[in-house]
């Protein structure tokens, strides 16, 4: 996998957990700005989803191909989530859906790079 591409995302996707949990702090609910960093968190997630799924026929036999789809699928489900949610939520509760999903994103790149090398 690409360490670069999964490091970038882990620390936007830390950065917009901080950045919604302000919102929380401060008792607003998502509005575009929030919303507008979650699409860019979920830019990079389908980016991380093409490469690993134009990576895969070159992967080890070690690598769990459908699992592998499966994780890629859901890092790139996450996003869009959260926004909707956040969106159709009155309070600032949406917000901290925005900061679940921040703190999510990371822990599906580590398990990705986990079935990448072979691990079960």
């Amino acid at each position: 996998m690409n360490d670069g591409l999964q490091l970038a995302l882990s620390v936007l996707s830390v950065a917009v957990a901080l950045v919604a949990l302000a919102y929380v702090v401060l008792d607003r609910r998502a509005d575009r700005v929030l919303l507008g960093v979650v699409a860019l968190l979920w830019l990079g997630t389908i980016v991380q989803l093409v490469y690993g799924l134009a990576r895969l026929p070159s992967a080890d036999d070690d690598v769990h191909g459908v699992v592998f789809v499966l994780y890629l699928l859901g890092l790139a489900a996450v996003p869009p989530a959260a926004a909707w949610w956040a969106r159709g939520e009155p309070s600032r509760a949406g917000a901290g859906v925005v900061v679940v999903a921040g703190l999510l994103v990371p822990f599906l790149l580590l398990r990705l790079s986990t079935l990448w090398s072979g691990g079960a």
